[in-house]
């Protein structure tokens, strides 16, 4: 099957300058509604892949995002933001960008055209095959991605992708792709749209699913949480109380001793 590039296709609207500010809002957020149900198509495949992805990590593995542009800076921001929500090591999940870390803020001219880089940037963090590593284009034709997956699989590392055109280079690459398809973007090729909207839903998918699996949610709560500011302390406190049925300061003063809301929850549990 030939493989096209719906996110490069022309739009399904036209003269948008001549559109009102109403018209343009309205028009997006109707482009946008779409977005939920074509990641609903992919379940499976992300179903497939966060299934390894938990046995990798229950290993002793990690989670690599690799990406340029808006993907690699989607993949940046999911990695970061795990560590302060699951408690979980700054090691345990990495997003790695084409041009490094200037490129999450600035575009370097042609870094995601490497066909080298993308593997070098792995190997910087001795990446192995107790691993995952994770190409997220939304084309499906960034050569950083593509070669580092396919030095991954030459090198029996678990693979997977996120992408938004169906029977991409980098779906025929990865072991485990996850292909959702958006359609044609509001602004034609504008993939940091629908494309990016799409790919930060499954990254929020993929790593929640694995986090509760690893154990690190107690009924609905993230009682591994990092208590970073005073909004989290009084989360944590929260929790505390709801969860043993105690009073505030009895649940200040177990969080203050113990730093953290899953120990003091056991702390109080089984020490009474």
């Amino acid at each position: 099957m030939d493989f096209i590039k719906t996110t490069e296709q022309e739009s399904l609207y036209n003269h948008l300058e001549e559109m009102s500010v109403q018209q343009l809002l309205t028009n997006i957020n109707k482009e946008d509604k779409t977005v939920p149900n074509a990641v609903e198509q992919a379940l499976p495949q992300i179903e497939a892949l966060v299934n390894q992805t938990v046995l990798k990590l229950q290993d002793g593995g990690r989670i690599f995002y690799l990406g340029a542009g808006t993907s690699g800076r989607l993949g940046i921001v999911d990695a970061s933001e795990c560590p302060p929500t699951f408690g979980v090591p700054h090691d345990l999940v990495i997003g790695l960008i084409a041009g490094g870390d200037i490129a999450i803020r600035e575009a370097v001219e042609f870094a995601e055209d490497s066909k080298t880089q993308g593997w070098k940037d792995l190997q910087d963090y001795n990446v192995s095959a107790n691993d995952v590593v994770i190409g997220i284009a939304a084309s499906g034709t960034t050569p950083y991605v593509i070669h580092a997956l396919n030095a991954c699989n030459e090198n029996n590392i678990l693979t997977g992708c996120i992408t938004c055109n169906k029977n991409s280079p980098l779906s025929q690459a990865a072991k485990f792709p996850i292909e959702v398809i958006v359609g044609p973007e509001f602004v034609t090729g504008s993939s940091r749209m629908k494309a990016g909207t799409a790919q930060k839903l499954v990254l929020n998918m993929i790593t929640t699913t694995v986090m509760i699996q690893l154990g690190k949610v107690k009924g609905n709560k993230m009682v591994d949480m990092q208590l970073s500011n005073n909004k989290l302390v009084d989360r944590g406190v929260k929790m505390i109380m709801s969860e043993l049925k105690i009073q505030r300061s009895h649940a200040e003063k177990l969080l203050k001793e113990h730093k953290n809301v899953r120990s003091a929850i056991e702390a109080y549990t089984y020490g009474n």
